[in-house]
């Protein structure tokens, strides 16, 4: 073998795509954060009603424009505030969900429906894959959340030029359904795997929008007896799957 031969064949690994690696929520740190959420948003909610009431008491008596305009900045921040709170104790202490026979390939066409002009502006294409004989047994209120955080992230990361998004769905032998949702845009740097189902990380520097996304899924998933995972390289693929209980 030449030394030029060599240099090829270097360079050749070098240019190799990266080996997928496994994201999967650590259930103990996951429940330790959820409490913490829980906790969290229930003492910053009172002071903040405090805050909203107080703006609102001032600005009926203020008769100064700029001060009125201040006011009206402090309460639209403090509602701000209000709702990421919510996110957070949503995470925290989720609703039971109710249980029910639910289609999914008509929750998914559903729901994709509802992304149809996020989707088109962001020049994203949906493919559904999933046969109209899978039934679930879940909340088809949560299931549609979950499905919408996940197209959701799935859009953030192929921008800005668009691309295809593959949602599938199988019955696996053990009583569940698979539900892939695959996109081939920025996959996760190490950062990001590491922090990947942490409610209160953001990936959105990179172009992925993890926040609560994630952390709500598994949240709604663990309520259901399922699981979720996330397979994904740096620069993409990344695929990630729930496990949802059919229904029989």
């Amino acid at each position: 073998m030449t030394e030029h031969d060599s240099d090829a064949i270097s360079s050749e690994q070098d240019a190799a795509p990266e080996t997928a690696q496994w994201i999967i929520p650590d259930a103990s740190r996951m429940e330790a954060l959820a409490e913490f959420a829980a906790g969290a948003g229930h003492e910053i909610n009172n002071p903040l009603a405090t805050i909203i009431g107080r703006a609102q008491q001032l600005l009926k008596d203020e008769p100064n424009p700029q001060r009125r305009q201040m006011l009206l900045s402090i309460g639209a921040q403090a509602y701000r505030v209000r709702d990421m709170i919510g996110d957070t104790m949503l995470f925290g202490r989720p609703p039971a969900p109710e249980l029910q026979r639910v289609s999914l390939a008509e929750v998914a066409a559903k729901v994709v429906s509802q992304f149809g002009e996020q989707l088109a502006q962001s020049n994203c294409k949906v493919v559904l894959t999933v046969p109209p004989t899978l039934v679930l047994n879940a909340d088809p209120v949560q299931l549609a959340v979950a499905l919408s955080e996940l197209l959701r992230n799935s859009r953030h990361a192929l921008q800005p030029s668009g691309g295809e998004i593959e949602l599938t769905a199988t019955e696996t032998s053990d009583g569940f359904v698979q539900l892939e949702i695959t996109d081939r845009g920025a996959g996760f740097s190490e950062l990001e795997r590491i922090h990947a189902f942490d409610p209160f990380f953001s990936g959105r520097q990179a172009g992925r929008g993890l926040g609560f996304g994630f952390s709500k899924c598994w949240q709604i998933l663990r309520q259901h007896g399922g699981r979720i995972e996330i397979e994904s390289a740096t620069g993409g693929p990344t695929t990630v799957r729930s496990f949802w209980p059919i229904s029989k």
